[in-house]
């Protein structure tokens, strides 16, 4: 209690005891709660002091009593806390009163639930804190269920998984060392407005009920977003503000320091986003404060008596034993050579203080001094005999005074001897100035790449710098190769861009687990993903689904920034016009110099490798290009940093940046900057959207005919009438766009349409395809200008007609006329031409102007030269009939059948016997007249 009102600037008051059940709640008092409580309420040794507990037990027995009646038992403690341009509601003491602590946080109708348990027993002491943290979002919150056959939520999903790392990163720093009882955070989304975030919500609840529960934290946190619309900075901003938002940042910390940001913008400049850090900060210090205030009232006694940290002297005897042969091995350069070597002396070590033990030298020295004083002793009580002869009796064996050091457990010399090693890195660069590797701290690694070393993928980049290697593959495909997304806030949306990224043990020569990925293999894959979607192509300008696999094949710090640069290089590969080119560069910080021998400013250092990753005080990573920012994420293992800290390492993480462009430029091969021969095509087209139905037909038989007999791989539609086709080759390509472009052609009365099939014959006219797919009806009435008791008795399916449109109904159904045009077969005058309509590759009716004339009338024309050829000169008149005989011979009919039929085409064999005859004799007489 004491520690506890101390901790958070409150009064001491005297400690009571309530009847405690379990053997965690009496674990939980102070020491001096404990000897009160034994003496009041464990049974007593003595007769006198059962008398007493008897007593004391009544006591008690009636408190119990009075504290289950009373109310203020399920009392619920509540705070409003102002946030941007609104409050958020903080109650706690009403749901979950058996957790360690447990709030409820609202925002407008959205409501986060977070709690807060401890293990009654520690687990065994290791060298990181055992926090496990959950978050879920219910789809009951927002009134839907899954839409899979499971309706119970299940495996985290993505979305999840990032909220789960946004909890963790800004908690696991304000835990103490030395407390090992298991620590489990569980967050629900229990309702969701669809206007107000939960993920920034949680971070904040999360900070609230570690700070009300046992857990013996040192700060409160709190989290908030922040977005930039209208170049004006939105703490909180509702969904649809986020909308025209250019940024998304998602600040946590303390009233004092800043802990953890994240945030993707779309080249955003470091004197913005260091707004954005202020603003964000100022709004955690105002929730921090009100939080302190609720902590006062109703939180828990602080588990401080639980805290076991190793021994003092076990850090000195450490050193003593391994520090000349650790500043050896740290300047091994080479990663896996000085594993090695550190792991073989960490055995040295824990056998030494575990099992042989170990004396100091302070006691070696002092032990030396007494051997020679005894020595020197000795030789004054030498009995010298002369014949050479010792009586045994006469030799006293004296053992040397040593004293050995108590032996320590294998988990405190593991954890004190990776402190060490961290310790002595630090002075080693700030001391030196030189890294394990020789670099100075603004130095960058060796860099190269090199694009297309997979031939059948679309797109390949290897990027390499230093120990870091990340194999990049980008796949194209169409809106099926899209991932589905079925969250709380995305309701069955889709990405057409991710980046998916694998971190295989492999990488950095262990054996280890293949599975599923980890938590933190998604959320380096986001950050990646994010950092390179600024930069792509508009779905109009590339229509492509794009899906980049970043593998680490070999792992020495930020490999994650060796994605965003080998994705860049990849999507270069893969022929995407990308806006520009981005590069990523992973920045450490040494943050008390002064005590490694330093001036006391810290230190930063450019692309920091493991082993300065995991004993520095900051792992910041940026990017972009040397224009502006696309992506930031920082971690803050230590107290938190300032804003002046922070400018100065995105300054210098803006020139790490301009060098890895420059020697990504460099790469050989380069980048082939076209599509893959093996990448599919896609082809765009805009029809109407009453069209759409026609495509896809009934229960979709339409556009699976089409697929099938075009051979594409797939034709999507959309409500909007955009058309994508996919397909593998341009012939099968073309085939598509030919038919849908028929279905979806807008036909208009007066159009003529030529050589059109006649696809069904009814007893009322026949149905002619006017295009593919397209069938108009020309009535009987239509087909001829003279009256015909059945069509079948003139036509048949097959034959082919000339068409003119005169009437579009309104289901959209067309009337055709074969007659129309008869009438237009007369001769015309030179001059006269008619429109002809013709369909364009969009679908759109292209309109043409030609001359007045039939394939009857060519024919026509063609007999007429042939007889004036072998008549000679005739007059007028005769020439005339023969030309009227000759143009209706049986070859004649045939041609002209279909195209322009003559006014009477029923004709007798009787009438064609003497049709014939005329015009032999005809012949004849011409021949005679010449002749």
């Amino acid at each position: 209690m004491l520690a506890s009102s101390l901790l958070h600037g409150g009064a001491y008051s005297p400690p009571t005891f309530p009847p405690l059940r379990s053997a965690s709640a009496f674990r939980r008092m102070l020491p001096h709660g404990r000897r009160a409580y034994r003496r009041l309420f464990l049974p007593p040794r003595s007769l006198s002091a059962r008398r007493a507990h008897v007593k004391a037990s009544k006591v008690c027995d009636v408190s119990e009593h009075m504290e289950e009646e009373s109310p203020s038992a399920s009392q619920k403690f509540s705070v409003q806390i102002p946030v941007g341009d609104r409050y958020i509601l903080v109650e706690t003491g009403h749901i979950g009163r058996q957790t360690s602590a447990s709030v409820t946080v609202t925002d407008g109708e959205t409501i986060v639930y977070t709690s807060v348990c401890l293990a009654d027993v520690p687990s065994e002491p290791s060298d990181f804190f055992p926090m496990s943290v959950h978050y879920q979002e219910r789809l009951s919150a927002a009134g839907r269920t899954s839409g899979g056959f499971f309706k119970r939520e299940g495996r985290a999903k993505d979305h999840e998984v990032l909220i789960c790392r946004l909890i963790d990163r800004p908690l696991r720093p304000t835990m103490p060392k030395g407390f090992y009882h298991e620590t489990q955070i569980l967050s629900w989304v229990f309702s969701y407005d669809g206007i107000h975030s939960p993920d920034c919500l949680a971070v904040t609840a999360a900070g609230i009920a570690v700070a009300l529960s046992e857990v013996p934290n040192t700060k409160t946190i709190a989290g908030v977003r922040i977005g930039l619309v209208g170049n004006k900075f939105v703490v909180n901003p509702t969904t649809k503000e986020m909308e025209l938002s250019e940024l998304d940042l998602i600040i946590a910390g303390t009233e004092s320091s800043i802990l953890m940001i994240e945030g993707y913008c779309n080249f955003l400049t470091e004197e913005k986003l260091l707004q954005a850090v202020e603003i964000g900060h100022v709004a955690v210090q105002k929730i921090c404060r009100k939080v302190e205030a609720l902590v006062q009232k109703c939180g828990k006694m602080k588990m401080i008596d639980a805290i076991k940290l190793p021994p003092p002297e076990l850090y000195r005897h450490v050193e003593d034993i391994a520090g000349e042969e650790l500043v050896k091995i740290l300047q091994i350069r080479n990663k896996i050579p000085r594993r090695k070597a550190l792991s073989s002396l960490e055995e040295k070590v824990i056998d030494i203080l575990t099992e042989n033990g170990y004396v100091s030298k302070d006691q070696l020295t002092a032990s030396v001094e007494g051997l020679i004083d005894i020595c020197d002793e000795e030789d004054e009580d030498e009995v010298i005999v002369s014949d050479g002869e010792v009586d045994e009796g006469d030799i006293h064996i004296k053992p040397i005074p040593r004293k050995l050091i108590p032996l320590f457990s294998e988990v405190d010399v593991k954890i004190v001897f990776k402190e060490i090693t961290s310790k002595f890195l630090r002075k080693r660069i700030v001391e030196g100035g030189k890294r394990s590797d020789g670099r100075t701290p603004s130095e960058i690694r060796t860099i190269n790449s090199q694009c297309g070393l997979l031939p059948r993928a679309h797109g390949s980049a290897l990027f390499t710098r230093g120990e870091t290697q990340s194999l990049a593959v980008v796949t194209l495909g169409n809106e099926r190769m899209a991932q589905r997304i079925d969250s709380l806030v995305d309701t069955d949306e889709s990405k057409r861009f991710y980046l998916q990224y694998s971190f295989p043990p492999s990488c950095v020569g262990e054996v280890g687990r293949i599975g599923a990925p980890n938590r933190r293999e998604i959320g380096h894959g986001m950050l990646a993903e994010r950092a390179l979607e600024p930069i792509l192509p508009s779905e109009d300008d590339f229509p492509y689904t794009v899906r980049v696999e970043s593998t680490i094949t070999e792992s020495n710090g930020s490999s994650s920034m060796a994605s965003v640069c080998g994705g860049c290089l990849a999507l270069l590969d893969a022929g995407v016009p990308l806006k520009c080119s981005v590069s990523g560069i992973a920045m450490g910080l040494v943050l008390d110099t002064k005590e490694f021998g330093g001036d006391g400013t810290p230190l930063i250092l450019s692309d920091i490798s493991g082993s300065e990753d995991a004993s520095g005080d900051m792992d910041l990573k940026v990017a972009g290009n040397e224009n502006g920012i696309t992506a930031f994420q920082m971690d803050i293992k230590t107290a938190g940093i300032t804003l002046p800290v922070m400018e100065k390492a995105l300054l210098q993480a803006k020139d790490g940046r301009s060098h890895v462009l420059y020697e990504m430029s460099k790469c050989s091969p380069p980048p082939s900057g076209k599509l893959s021969k093996y990448a599919p095509l896609i082809h765009v087209m805009k029809v109407k959207p009453n069209k759409v139905n026609l495509i896809i037909g009934s229960g979709g038989k339409k556009v699976k005919s089409i697929i099938e007999e075009t051979g594409v791989e797939a034709i999507e539609t959309q409500d909007d009438g955009i058309i994508k086709i996919t397909a593998r080759d341009l012939s099968s390509l073309e085939k598509s766009k030919a038919i849908i472009s028929s279905l979806t052609m807008v036909p208009t009365v007066g159009d003529i349409y030529r050589d059109c099939e006649i696809k069904s014959i009814a007893p009322y006219g026949v149905f002619v395809e006017i295009a593919l797919g397209r069938e108009g009806l020309c009535h009987i009435s239509e087909l001829t200008s003279e009256c015909l008791a059945k069509a079948e008795d003139v036509f048949k399916v097959g034959d082919r007609l000339d068409l003119k449109l005169i009437e579009v109904n309104e289901k959209g159904q067309l009337r055709l006329s074969h007659r129309a045009l008869l009438s237009d077969s007369s001769p015309k005058v030179n001059g006269s031409q008619k429109q002809t309509r013709s369909l364009s590759d969009d679908g759109s009716v292209k309109t043409t102007s030609k001359r007045a004339s039939t394939k009857g009338e060519s024919t026509e024309k063609k007999a007429e030269e042939s007889m004036d050829s072998i008549a000679g000169k005739m007059s007028s008149r005769k020439v005339a009939s023969q030309k009227k005989i000759i143009s209706t011979p049986d070859k004649a009919k045939e041609l002209l059948k279909g195209l322009a039929r003559p006014v009477n085409p029923i004709l007798n064999k009787e009438k064609e016997r003497k049709s014939n005859t005329k015009a032999v004799s005809g012949i004849t007489s011409a021949r005679d007249e010449i002749n």
